[in-house]
């Protein structure tokens, strides 16, 4: 049983990785129900947790039936991060978690993110002040390195588990690469061998298949798995990978009926959640993706992502769910 701190989350977890703009609470329900053991939330800045930004208090909406959910912080100041963990902390979420590898340079022009990784120092000074600030259990997500040339995911690991780290999620590239180029987990590997690591170790990037994740769980011997951009618009994935793990078999994927009622119970949440109006714009971005590979999809498509009437779009998806465009 793989835990964190107290937190149970069943011998070889999928957790769902922490996306800007994608990982909000109707997606992350959706994934939960089909079969992620742990959620994490959009990263949320801590100056804007602090400054009381409206946009930041809105990503620490969760929702019982997410649980165990964690939510993700990201800031390069000791005492504004401190006092996020607090903020946090109010809502009551199962884990703090804290984003040391966001590579986008809005986030790393603030030293902040992946930004944190040219001065290991200072990581292990923010993961401090977030521990001692909360009762929750802290974990980190991270990457390998800044550059090839300075790799030290090794050492990371090791000070940030001294320091109170409880698990650690570590994107196996660096932040030159960004999303570019393959993952390495051996790098994951030798953080997970090492004898002195005892907190869980879970491997990300480039998972996008059942087959896929029993090569990379029996190769580098992680304890769970986490799944991002695989996970955007199919979180069947979650499901399909505990069939494959559990019997070697591969589940049927969705037919287009199965896709139609996911994308209108995602946008129902989302209506839900942020009201009408926002909820129909920001649901847009996910249809590219349920629909991929539908052939004769194209007219379909335009229409869901033009139309601005919640009826509209609902008798639209009912029309797509009863069709046969094969």
């Amino acid at each position: 049983m793989v835990k964190i701190g107290s937190v149970p989350l069943g011998d070889f977890p999928l957790l769902l990785a922490p996306m800007e703009d994608v990982s909000d609470p109707p997606f992350r329900r959706l994934c939960k129900l089909h079969g992620a053991d742990m959620l994490y939330s959009e990263f949320i800045s801590s100056e804007g947790l602090i400054r009381d930004a409206i946009k930041s208090r809105k990503k620490l909406d969760i929702f019982e039936d997410e649980r165990p959910v964690g939510i993700q912080i990201f800031g390069g100041d000791e005492e504004a991060m401190s006092l996020s963990a607090r903020i946090v902390e109010t809502v009551s979420p199962d884990v703090v978690d804290i984003n040391f590898g966001c590579p986008v340079k809005k986030v790393v022009a603030k030293g902040a993110g992946a930004a944190v990784l040219k001065d290991i120092d200072l990581m292990v000074r923010l993961a401090k002040a977030v521990v001692r600030s909360t009762n929750l259990p802290v974990t980190v997500k991270t990457r390998l390195g800044w550059d090839t040339d300075s790799i030290n995911i090794e050492e990371v690991a090791e000070r940030l588990q001294d320091v109170g780290i409880q698990a650690l999620s570590i994107h196996a590239r660096t932040r030159v690469q960004m999303y570019k180029g393959h993952s390495d987990w051996s790098y994951i590997a030798k953080v997970k061998n090492n004898p002195r690591i005892h907190i869980p170790i879970f491997g990300n990037g480039d998972i996008d298949s059942p087959e896929k994740a029993l090569v990379y769980k029996n190769k580098y011997g992680v304890d769970g798995i986490m799944i991002g951009r695989a996970a955007i618009g199919y979180p069947w994935i979650f499901h399909e990978i505990k069939q494959y793990l559990a019997t070697g078999e591969k589940v049927a994927p969705p037919t287009l009926s199965q896709r139609a009622d996911v994308a209108l119970q995602h946008l129902l949440w989302a209506v839900e959640w942020k009201g009408e109006r926002l909820g129909i714009l920001e649901t847009r971005r996910h249809y590219a993706n349920y629909f991929k590979g539908i052939p004769h999809f194209k007219e379909y498509k335009q229409q869901l992502v033009t139309l601005d009437d919640l009826s509209a779009l609902k008798n639209l998806l009912l029309e797509v769910k009863n069709n046969d465009l094969s």
